[in-house]
């Protein structure tokens, strides 16, 4: 490290690399190489809020997401999106696969990733493949991995460009037709991806977390249908409006982190959204027929 002296200008090289490290960090991006014996648990520490996810497969897999099931019969690549709920059922021994996990910041200044159709509501997250493809893909990951241990100064550049190079490549698998999200006209499917994005922003574990999606307008946007057909596939799957769905939970979870936690009210309220505190306790009060505070007293008792 080059020591600055007042009145000595810092060396560009040295400026450079620090603007690079200061919007580029290890919590931005990782590649992590897995091992066969800890594959189907190794996702579990990488399905935090926020995180897009690719990763490989090598062995026969279930996988359960939204309203779906499908199989990986030899070998797959999955790409995750934030707030996707799934989980697999190991069908049979697992071989050694990688995977890499990027925050949005990540490509903010050059791209929005939510663009490739493989991180869409409606795309089916898991693309099964070859030998062939598999090798190549192996490949990708292992520069990944190289370029994460070298000083290089715009080696974050060199990672983004490779994870580019691993969406392109998989999209060239399939016909465009099979990845664009299509509104389903199933009540059913729609109300699952809604609930899928609704229970990914719980539970909340921080103070420092808000709900980022929290009114119907904005569930909508992010399913790409209009909000009125939201409104009548919800009502129709589970007899409630959606702004009835999201109170729900959001009750729930108020409660929740009112046992379970010591944050205090205002805390619990900013984390649920709520920008006015007499807004929340009003709510609360709706809800549970008391407020927040007498809630706690009765809990601590």
């Amino acid at each position: 490290m080059v020591t600055e002296f007042l009145g000595r200008p810092e060396p560009a090289r040295n400026y450079r690399r620090r603007v690079c490290e200061k919007s580029n960090t290890s919590e931005d991006f990782k590649v992590i190489r897995i091992p066969s014996e800890d594959q189907q648990f190794s996702c579990s520490p990488y399905n935090r809020k926020g995180l897009f996810k690719i990763s490989i497969h090598h062995g026969a897999n279930r996988i359960y997401y939204a309203d779906k099931m499908v199989e990986i019969k030899k070998q797959a690549i999955l790409f995750s999106r934030p707030n996707m709920i799934y989980r697999f059922e190991p069908l049979e021994q697992q071989h050694p696969g990688y995977l890499c996990v990027f925050t949005e910041s990540f490509f903010d200044r050059f791209m929005n990733i939510n663009d490739y159709p493989l991180f869409k509501p409606g795309a089916s997250p898991l693309i099964d493949i070859t030998d062939v493809e598999m090798d190549s893909f192996l490949k990708l990951f292992e520069k990944m991995e190289h370029e994460m241990e070298t000083d290089f100064d715009y080696k974050y550049d060199a990672v983004r460009v490779l994870v580019i190079q691993l969406i392109l490549d998989t999209l060239r698998l399939r016909p465009n037709a099979d990845l664009k999200f299509i509104e389903s006209n199933s009540s059913m499917r729609l109300s699952s991806y809604f609930q899928e994005l609704l229970e990914g922003q719980f539970p909340i574990q921080s103070p420092s977390h808000k709900m980022h999606l929290r009114h119907p307008a904005e569930f909508a946007d992010a399913l790409f249908v209009h909000v009125n057909h939201l409104n009548r596939s919800l009502k129709e799957v589970t007899e409630k409006t959606t702004s009835q769905v999201i109170a729900d939970r959001i009750f729930l979870e108020a409660k929740s982190l009112l046992q379970n936690t010591e944050w205090n009210i205002g805390e619990v309220a900013w984390c649920l959204g709520f920008e006015d505190l007499s807004h929340f306790i009003k709510f609360f009060k709706k809800n549970a027929g008391t407020t927040p505070s007498k809630l706690r007293k009765v809990l601590a008792v």
